[in-house]
C-alpha cells in the first residue's frame, strides 16, 4: 500500500508523490529508491516494483512528474511540463530526496530512472545538489548521440519506434507481455509525449554530458546499474547505451555495471521475465546496499 502527499517545487508548484514503505515497522529502513518515471506515464505504474523493494527492507518514494499523473492536474496538461519545466523536473528529483531522507536520517539513497526519469537521472548526477548512494538507468540510452538523428523543430515522433514490432496497439514497442502493453493503452494517464518546449529543455540539457569534465563531478565510487533490453528501440540497438558505460568509465567511475536482457523491449520491469529481471536488481542492490545484520 502507498500513501500519498505533496511537495512543492523551487517554483511553488505542488507536485504529487508516494510513498512505500516495508510491512515490517523497522525503524531504521534498509535505504531508500527513489523511483523517477518516465515519459507519458505515471508513478503508480510502478507498484509492483516497488512491492518488491519494500519486501526487502526498503522505503520507496516516487513523484508524477509535471505534465504527468496527479501532478499535471488533468487531460489537458498531459505533457506541458510549463515554464523552466525540464529544470525544475530535475529540481524536483533532489527536493523529493531531501524529503525521503528526512524521513530516514542516515539511509542510503538509490536513485533509479526510467526512460525520460533516467535522462533526468543523468543530469541531476552532474547538478548542484547532494548526490545519491547509488544510481538505477533502466531503458535508457544518450540524447546528446540520439540528437544527432532527430528534428528538435517539431514535436517527436514516437511512433518509430514501434516499426519493428507487430502494429497492434502502436506500444508493442514496451514489451513483449501483451496484458502489459493492453494495460498501458487501456490507462488515461499513459500514451502521450512532451511539449515541443520541454522536449528541447530536456536535449539542450543533456548536451554537457557529452563533455568529460562535466561526468568528473561525479564520484569515483558511485556505483552505477543500466538495465536494458536489446530490443529496446530508444537505445538503438544498444548504440546508444554502451557509450554512457564507457564514458562513466572514462571518467573515473569504476562499479558500473550494464545488464542486457536479451530479447527485451523498453520497459524491462514490465518484461515476460520481468521476475528475473527485478532478481537481478535486488541481488545487486544487495552488494550495494547491504543488509544491516545485528543493528
Amino acid at each position: 500500500m502507498s500513501d500519498t502527499f505533496t511537495f512543492s517545487g523551487r517554483d511553488g508548484a505542488a507536485v504529487t508523490a508516494y510513498r512505500w514503505l516495508p510491512a515490517a515497522a523497522d525503524d531504521p529502513v534498509r535505504g531508500i529508491v527513489q523511483i523517477t518515471h518516465g515519459m507519458g506515464e505515471h508513478a503508480l505504474r510502478y507498484v509492483a516494483l516497488a512491492d518488491a523493494l519494500t519486501a526487502r527492507g526498503f522505503a520507496v518514494y516516487a513523484q508524477d512528474h509535471r505534465g504527468h499523473g496527479a501532478t499535471a492536474g488533468g487531460p489537458e496538461n498531459f505533457g506541458v511540463l510549463g515554464d523552466d519545466g525540464w529544470e525544475q523536473l530535475v529540481g524536483d528529483i533532489g527536493l523529493l530526496s531531501a524529503h525521503a531522507r528526512a524521513e530516514h536520517p542516515g539511509a542510503p539513497l538509490v536513485l533509479l530512472g526510467h526512460s525520460m526519469g533516467s535522462f533526468a537521472v543523468q543530469q541531476f548526477l552532474v547538478a548542484d545538489a547532494p548526490p545519491p548512494d547509488a544510481v538505477v538507468l533502466s531503458g535508457t540510452a544518450l540524447l546528446d548521440l540520439m540528437e544527432q538523428g532527430l528534428d528538435l523543430s517539431a514535436p517527436l515522433d514516437l511512433s518509430s519506434f514501434n516499426a519493428p514490432f507487430e502494429q497492434r496497439t502502436g506500444f508493442e514497442w514496451l514489451s513483449r507481455d501483451p496484458a502489459q502493453v493492453d494495460a498501458y493503452v487501456a490507462d488515461a494517464r499513459c500514451g502521450f509525449g512532451l511539449d515541443l518546449p520541454g522536449t528541447q529543455a530536456m536535449f539542450a540539457a543533456a548536451r554537457p554530458l557529452g563533455e568529460a569534465a562535466t561526468l568528473k563531478r561525479i564520484a569515483g565510487g558511485l556505483p552505477v546499474y543500466v538495465v536494458v533490453g536489446d530490443e529496446d528501440p530508444v537505445n538503438a540497438g544498444l548504440a546508444l547505451v554502451r557509450p554512457l558505460t564507457e564514458r562513466y568509465a572514462e571518467a573515473g567511475l569504476h562499479d558500473v555495471t550494464l545488464t542486457i536482457w536479451p530479447g527485451a523491449r523498453h520497459e524491462v520491469f514490465n518484461e515476460t521475465n520481468r521476475e528475473e529481471i527485478v532478481a537481478d536488481l535486488l541481488s545487486w542492490l544487495d552488494r550495494v546496499v547491504p543488509e544491516q545484520r545485528g543493528a
